[in-house]
């Protein structure tokens, strides 16, 4: 008998195996992230039920700030699958996912994405304690540019990790576009995985000795400071229910 077994069933059963013994901070072995790398690569927008025709893509798209849809298909503590829908020139500000995994797979649309991740100190850890010269004063700290170009689907499940991969980013729709994201594990406010928002400002706007120093003036454009902000006020994420296959997951 063939393998009837839905697209979007597979990446959920391939999700709860890969995660079972994971948690904050500990990313699942090589062999386990190319597993759910590869369910993702294969994903198609109509795996999800979605298409560039959704109506409500046309409603968000009408606003004044754009409105950007967030579906969720499955969420528990050890892992979540969601989907964005981004009208075109709509943004997710830039923000990072504290000891998580992320796969990214853009199922439509073309997208810039600019990402970046903490510089480290000589000793290879991260540079995040008061004193550093690599963090200034007013709470701003140093970054350096993962990626910073345009994708546009069909193209490979992107993967971001707790410490590197460009954990912290933000996401520009070129054109309207959905973006089906694995977190492992997901935010949590009750322990502590908070979504944190940054501003970047250019690496020129400080100088500090040893920090400045160290970038050679012709790569100084990759690298910038981040400084904590709240939520963008334009920002808005409203939730829609998931209206694609249906995932059991034999709780």
């Amino acid at each position: 008998m063939p393998n009837m077994t839905s697209p979007v069933q597979r990446l959920f059963n391939t999700c709860k195996e890969v995660f079972a013994a994971c948690g904050p901070g500990i990313v699942p072995p090589p062999g386990d992230v190319e597993r759910v790398k590869a369910a993702l690569d294969d994903m198609r927008p109509e795996d999800v039920g979605l298409n560039p025709d959704t109506p409500y893509f046309r409603i968000m798209a009408a606003e004044r700030s754009p409105i950007i849809a967030h579906l969720c298909l499955h969420e528990c503590d050890k892992f979540s699958i969601v989907i964005f829908c981004l009208p075109a020139s709509s943004a997710i500000p830039l923000h990072n996912h504290p000891g998580m995994t992320v796969f990214s797979k853009l199922l439509f649309g073309t997208m810039h994405i600019k990402s970046y991740d903490w510089m480290v100190d000589g000793s290879g850890g991260a540079s995040a304690v008061l004193g550093n010269p690599q963090i200034q004063p007013c709470g701003v700290r140093m970054a350096k540019v993962k990626v910073n170009s345009e994708f546009t689907a069909p193209c490979e499940t992107s993967i971001l990790y707790p410490a590197n991969g460009g954990n912290m980013h933000c996401l520009n729709a070129v054109t309207a576009c959905a973006v089906l994201d694995v977190l492992g594990p997901p935010y949590s406010d009750p322990e502590g995985r908070h979504c944190t928002y940054y501003r970047d400002l250019p690496f020129t706007s400080f100088s500090v000795d040893g920090a400045s120093s160290s970038v050679p003036e012709e790569e100084r454009e990759d690298y910038a400071w981040l400084q904590e902000r709240e939520m963008p006020e334009d920002f808005t994420v409203v939730g829609f229910p998931y209206r694609g296959p249906i995932i059991t997951t034999n709780d």
